[in-house]
């Protein structure tokens, strides 16, 4: 039996050695060259007086103009993204037909049966039909805004029904190529049938569940991506059905309570609009807490849904679960016609549902966020900043040099003393000889800061790189 105790470390092979030391010195050498690459991107102070032409004004011009437009983009993708993560809806109208045929019935001439005939092929029976789609922008009808879901059949008008029913058996063509349609079966997720309770039984239910998908890019099943769906069932008297849809919607929507309705407004919400509501509802009456602005007080309608007097606000979701629950389906009441009369002219029953669909600028604006090229041209850009980076530093350079020639050219010798003692100086630091003796480290000059200073000069620069730049370095006391 082993013991549970702390058991001693491998030692590691020479082999094992030496592979990390080779690791840590690549990781060094990928330092070193990240602290050389050049980054500064702007032209060195005084540059035009060594050069001819506008040269120095059209650079400087055109990198304001790239800072503008890479500010710009940044703020459009920006409100993309969120344009994207609000998920924006839009009301639209959901049609549905339901229709019903008859077979084997007594009155279609199947009363004379053989007496020797036992199949039960001859049973009466019926089939019914329940077909939607989503009405296009020109199609919707001119409704009022406070319609229910369930606006009843149109047994009003039998003209119109039969409109209804010829354009449902036509199978519609567009003039133009449109992007592709919700089907019906996106807008539920479940769908049963209530039969008379007389008639309840095995061979009368109906239910259809909405399976999952594999992944989120796998494909829909045919059971879950279809504008109709059939059943068929034995019977020959007729029959009053219930037909209950139950919705898919992302997010998920909920019924309010009456409590929490009278705060928010709404009968109706998603959880982000109903924290979101009693958010601007806190704000707008003052209850927040003057030292504490994660707490809030509650006001009568507060304390009458939460049941305290004060609450926090990152609670807000457990505050508002129990005053939440699914939405009940849609209920679509139909009447299973048998009768002869009613079928030398059927009629279909239809319903018109208010569905929430996509902005349809959300599925471009999504195609804009996950565009390939997007990535290429950002690794294109980060490539010609890293040309001009080098081309500047080129410049930077150049620079220096220039000015070392023309100091010298004006007063050779003066100029040389004070390289020379300057190269010193530079010297004494980099070796660490400098003790603070006389005017080596002591002056007020080490001691300045800012642009003017010794520290921003470009051989403080070059000697502080060539210092860090020693492997392995110690420091001094």
């Amino acid at each position: 039996m082993m013991s549970s105790g702390p058991h001693h470390q491998v030692p590691l092979t020479q082999a094992q050695i030496a592979q990390q030391q080779q690791q840590a010195a690549i990781q060094v050498e990928m330092a070193k060259r990240r602290s050389r690459k050049p980054t500064d991107k702007n032209l060195p102070d005084n540059i035009d007086d060594c050069i001819i032409g506008e040269m120095s004004a059209r650079y400087r011009e055109l990198r304001d103009y790239e800072r503008r437009l890479d500010a710009t983009m940044t703020r459009k993708r920006l409100d993309i993204v969120d344009s994207v993560n609000r998920s924006v809806k839009r009301w639209k109208t959901l049609r549905i037909w339901i229709t019903n045929t008859a077979e084997d019935q007594v009155w279609q001439g199947n009363s004379i049966v053989d007496t020797f005939d036992f199949s039960s092929n001859l049973e009466p029976t019926y089939r019914v039909k329940i077909e939607g789609r989503l009405l296009d922008d020109d199609d919707d009808l001119d409704k009022d805004d406070d319609d229910d879901d369930d606006d009843g059949d149109d047994s009003e008008d039998p003209k119109a029904k039969s409109e209804d029913a010829d354009r449902m058996d036509e199978d519609p063509k567009p003039k133009t190529p449109r992007s592709p349609k919700y089907r019906f079966s996106h807008f539920f997720k479940a769908l049963n049938v209530d039969f008379p309770a007389n008639r309840k039984g095995i061979d009368q239910a109906v239910e259809w569940k909405k399976p999952e998908r594999a992944g989120p890019t796998s494909n829909l099943s045919a059971a879950a991506d279809f504008d109709e769906l059939t059943f068929k069932r034995n019977g020959d008297e007729n029959l009053n059905i219930t037909i209950n849809l139950y919705r898919h919607e992302e997010p998920e929507r909920y019924a309010i309570s009456p409590d929490l309705g009278d705060i928010i407004d709404l009968t109706e919400a998603t959880r982000q609009e109903i924290v979101m509501g009693i958010w601007e509802y806190i704000k707008l009456m003052g209850l927040q807490e003057d030292e504490e602005k994660r707490n809030f007080r509650c006001d009568d309608l507060l304390r009458k849904a939460f049941g305290i007097e004060v609450g926090s606000i990152p609670k807000l979701h457990e505050y508002i679960t129990p005053h939440i629950k699914p939405l009940p389906p849609v209920k679509l009441p139909y009447t299973i016609r048998l009768d002869e009369e009613f079928h030398k002219d059927p009629q279909p029953t239809v319903y018109d549902v208010r569905v929430a669909v996509d902005d349809p600028l959300r599925e471009k604006m999504l195609s804009f966020l996950s565009n390939a090229g997007y990535a290429s041209m950002l690794k294109e850009a980060a490539s010609l900043d890293d040309h001009l980076a080098t081309i500047i530093q080129a410049v930077h350079v150049s620079k220096a040099k220039h000015a070392f020639l023309t100091s010298l050219s004006e007063d050779p010798a003066t100029f040389v003393k004070d390289w020379l003692s300057s190269q010193k100086r530079d010297l004494d630091i980099i070796m660490g000889e400098a003790r603070g003796i006389g005017e080596d480290t002591t002056g007020d000059e080490w001691r300045k800061g800012g642009k003017d200073s010794i520290w921003s000069t470009v051989n403080a620069r070059e000697s502080v790189t060539v210092m860090l730049a020693k492997q392995p370095f110690t420091l001094q006391r």
